[in-house]
């Protein structure tokens, strides 16, 4: 690779960009009208599950069993945090570091690591197109 010019490198790697944008544009709407399809089949499995009262049917093709899923946000995270901790129960968030907030918190404190955390970083290259 080390004979290869430059800008042909950067030619190569923009037209493969391009190219996996559009694969996945295409994708991305083959997979929405496959997701349309399943949720109607989906919708007259739960009214067949529903109609005949059952919470599983066994076919041979595979089993639906039917249940709840249960999603939980908050509009106001302000309020969230001060039942947080007014409840003493951090474990009420996904434990996860916020990059960009980390990032700038190591940068102003940088003589404050929180014991155990983990830091890579390792160099990118960014094209552009001219």
């Amino acid at each position: 690779m080390d004979d290869v010019p430059t800008d042909k490198l950067v030619k190569a790697y923009i037209k493969m960009r391009d190219k996996r944008k559009e694969m996945s544009a295409q994708f991305k709407l083959e997979d929405e009208a496959i997701e349309e399809q399943m949720d109607a089949v989906e919708a007259m499995l739960l009214e067949v599950c529903k109609a005949s009262g059952a919470e599983s049917i066994k076919t041979a093709f595979g089993t639906v069993i039917r249940g709840v899923k249960t999603n939980y946000w908050t509009s106001d995270w302000d309020s969230m945090y001060e039942f947080i901790k007014e409840n003493n129960n951090p474990e009420l968030l996904e434990r996860r570091v916020s990059q960009g907030n980390m990032k700038e918190f190591l940068q102003n404190n940088p003589d404050k690591m929180p014991k155990g955390m983990n830091v890579m970083s390792k160099y990118s290259v960014t094209v552009r197109r001219a």
